[in-house]
């Protein structure tokens, strides 16, 4: 019988549980926004492609900006309805590059990336969700200016969640990529691979982009398959986080490997191999002989990986 590994509370998870309800009822009704827009209890967050604009303060920074702070900042024409928070909305805009750079030597902001800020907690957890919906809405826009259908310049509507071409009437909307992103687990080990961009020492799940005409099931067993030469049967479902670099949905799971032997392509990894419970339960807690980690609590590699330290090949169960 596989030891039980307790390693304490759980981390949050980011980029979910959002405070906002989306409220997709208001996104056509024009003088309803334009009033949310100007009451001061509507809120800002401020985006220029990778990167956030926060409110310089103490521990944590404010990302949230009242209407009479953003009046006097150059912004693209797009305004992003993301919901309510009680009566209060909530929108993104996107600061327009030259802005943004003298933003960056200004000592009231703090311009940083959003994988820095979950990572490090730079902001209170429920901004992450909305922050994250604005940047992944707005990096859809800075490249959805003209149709792909007949290459005509398109119209925002809809709050931002569709644009529309005036000449073929073609309706385009955001998208969102599924990606599964799978621990392979033999008996007591788990698969973790490396890819070359990784921080030195780190080691994570293997993932990979769910093609057309295949299910979350059959994707991760192809991914697994491709990588590392793993051949894989059962597949539990985990969790889903969004990842918005720029726009993807991490559909977490567990498969169970039914072969031993890795091959890996070069390709797409710089290494992979197999990992003890008690080699990833160190990785895990940064506490491992050689260095090793793992991705930080904020992504769902760290959950996934920490499901099986914790429960072993029993996470596979029905």
């Amino acid at each position: 019988m596989q030891k039980a590994l307790i390693l304490g509370p759980w981390p949050q998870l980011g980029y979910i549980d959002s405070a906002i309800s989306r409220a997709a009822e208001h996104r056509t009704d024009t003088a309803f926004l334009d009033a949310c827009a100007a009451d001061e209890s509507c809120g800002f967050y401020l985006v220029s492609g990778e990167m956030v604009v926060l409110k310089k303060g103490g521990t944590l920074h404010d990302p949230m900006f009242a209407p009479a702070e953003i009046a006097s900042i150059a912004t693209a024409p797009e305004r992003i309805f993301l919901g309510l928070k009680g009566k209060a909305a909530r929108f993104g805009l996107a600061v327009v590059p030259g802005v943004i750079e003298a933003m960056k030597n200004d000592s009231r902001y703090v311009v940083t990336d959003l994988r820095s800020i979950a990572v490090q907690g730079l902001v209170a957890q429920e901004h992450l969700a909305p922050i994250s919906e604005a940047k992944a809405l707005l990096h859809w826009h800075a490249r959805r200016h003209f149709c792909s259908n007949c290459g005509h310049t398109t119209e925002v509507v809809q709050a931002g969640w569709r644009r529309d071409c005036p000449q073929c009437h073609s309706q385009h909307f955001p998208r969102t990529d599924p990606v599964v992103i799978m621990l392979a687990i033999r008996g007591d080990r788990c698969l973790l691979g490396r890819q070359a961009r990784f921080g030195q020492g780190m080691w994570s799940c293997l993932a990979g982009f769910v093609e057309p005409g295949e299910s979350m099931e059959e994707a991760a067993r192809r991914e697994t398959l491709e990588e590392a030469g793993i051949v894989c049967g059962r597949v539990k479902y985990f969790a889903s986080q969004p990842w918005p670099f720029p726009s993807s949905l991490m559909i977490g799971c567990h498969t169970e490997a039914i072969s031993d032997a890795i091959t890996v392509d070069q390709n797409e990894l710089e290494d992979a191999r197999w990992f003890s419970r008690d080699d990833a339960a160190a990785m895990l807690m940064r506490q491992h002989p050689d260095g090793l980690t793992t991705p930080p609590p904020m992504a769902i590699a760290h959950h996934i990986i920490r499901a099986f330290v914790e429960q072993g090949e029993s996470i596979l169960e029905p």
